[in-house]
């Protein structure tokens, strides 16, 4: 496999929120999307961040493994579907290691390379944000049917599935919205569970650090009570 590196945004010793069990995560750098509630507007530039090879993440990753034993390594972003041979690379260093491996991506990218990445991937945690060709352009500037086709190789591939949703009040929030997701996914038996997020606003610091507007600044946030009484729709087998 032909050496390469990659520019990373920063990392997350243990986190418990990205995949099953504690999670070392590497946050990529770079992102083709402009999602109008993302929280991490520095990691869209491509040239920005720090430059590793993956053996260096590799051995970062190592120092942990007494905690990791029944979680594993989750690569994020930014979107690392934009630096699909540095996540390749690492994930092979990692597999042939007995390292659980997670994927969470908006399954924008190069279709081709993304196939080689989920060869080495035990589990895709996929953003399905919106379910229209038109909501996607107008709040993630992003191509849905990229999406579709991502989604259809993981199917293909046999590789355990989470979906994840921000759930924005006023524009994804009803329970009619929820129940359409659920029928979208009735399409993929890999999906084994559905995490619907609240809608949150701690990145405006960042934003007006950046001197970029934050789209939804006058939306207000989920309330964790609502969004439990989305969860409650969810099919048991997608808790």
């Amino acid at each position: 496999m032909r050496r390469c590196s990659g520019r990373i945004h920063s990392f997350q010793s243990m986190g418990a929120v990205d995949g099953p069990g504690l999670r070392f995560v590497v946050f990529m750098q770079g992102c083709p999307l402009r999602c109008a509630y993302c929280h991490n507007p520095d990691t869209w530039e491509p040239d920005a961040g720090v430059e590793y090879a993956p053996e260096q993440v590799a051995e970062k990753i190592r120092r942990y493994l007494p905690y990791l034993e029944n979680g594993g390594v989750t690569v994020t972003g930014g979107e690392p579907l934009m630096q699909p041979e540095f996540v390749t690379e690492l994930f092979c260093i990692l597999k042939e290691e007995g390292i659980h491996t997670a994927l969470d991506t908006s399954g924008v990218g190069d279709l081709q390379k993304a196939g080689i990445v989920l060869e080495y991937t035990d589990l895709v945690l996929a953003d399905v944000k919106f379910l229209t060709a038109e909501d996607y352009r107008y709040y993630c500037k992003a191509d849905f049917q990229k999406v579709i086709a991502f989604l259809d190789l993981v199917k293909k591939m046999n590789i355990p599935l989470w979906i994840r949703r921000v759930v924005v009040p006023g524009i994804n929030d009803t329970k009619e919205h929820i129940i359409k997701l659920v029928d979208f996914l009735e399409a993929y038996p890999n999906v084994e569970k559905i995490e619907l997020l609240p809608f949150r606003k701690l990145c405006l610091e960042k934003y007006e650090t950046m001197g970029i507007p934050f789209a939804l600044a006058q939306v207000p946030e989920m309330a964790e009570m609502e969004t439990g009484k989305l969860r409650e729709i969810l099919p048991d087998r997608y808790r």
